[in-house]
C-alpha cells in the first residue's frame, strides 16, 4: 500500500463511521438576561406519532431569569417544520398558579418566540415547547386535538 494512502483511508473510515451514526435530536435554545441553555427533547415521536423515544426525565433545562426580562426561545427547522407552540406556567402576585399558551405556529412560519411576562409582576416557573404530530384525537369540546409529537422543557429559577 502506498505510504500516503494509509492516513487517507483512516480519515475516510472515520468519516464513514460518523456518517453512519444516528443524527442528534433537535435542541431548543432558551435565552434570558445574557444566559442560555440548549435542551434535548423530553420526548420525541415520528410525524405520525407512532414511534416515540422513551420519556427522558433528565432532559429538563434550567435557566435563571432576572426581574422582568423576557424569555427568548429558538427552535431549529426540525421543530418549526411542523406546527408548534409554547405552553407555560407562571405564578401571579397572590401566589396563584396560572397557565398560558402562545398561538400555534404553522409549519415554517417562524423559528423563534419571545415570551413576555404579564404586566402584573407574575413570575415564569415552567416553559414547554410542544411540536404537534399528525395524530388527531377527539377534543373535550367535540372538536379535534393534535397530539404532541415532541416536547422540550425548561424550569425557571428566580
Amino acid at each position: 500500500m502506498h505510504r500516503g494512502l494509509k492516513p487517507l483511508l483512516a480519515v475516510a473510515a472515520v468519516a464513514l463511521a460518523a456518517g453512519c451514526s444516528s443524527p442528534s435530536q433537535p435542541q431548543v435554545t432558551f435565552y434570558s438576561h445574557g444566559d442560555s441553555v440548549a435542551v434535548e427533547p423530553a420526548q420525541l415521536c415520528d410525524p405520525t406519532g407512532q414511534q416515540c423515544s422513551p420519556p427522558n426525565q433528565e432532559a429538563v433545562g434550567r435557566l435563571r431569569m432576572v426581574g422582568r426580562d423576557p424569555l427568548q426561545i429558538s427552535v431549529p427547522r426540525e421543530i418549526s417544520s411542523a406546527p408548534w407552540q409554547v405552553a407555560f406556567l407562571y405564578r401571579g402576585l397572590n401566589g396563584e398558579e396560572l397557565d398560558g399558551r402562545s398561538p400555534v405556529f404553522t409549519p415554517d412560519e417562524r423559528h423563534s418566540y419571545t415570551l413576555h411576562l404579564p404586566p402584573d409582576g407574575a413570575r415564569i416557573e415552567h416553559v414547554e415547547v410542544q411540536q404537534f404530530s399528525a395524530v388527531l384525537t377527539q377534543g373535550p369540546d367535540g372538536g379535534v386535538d393534535f397530539g404532541i409529537g415532541g416536547s422540550w422543557v425548561l424550569n425557571v429559577q428566580q
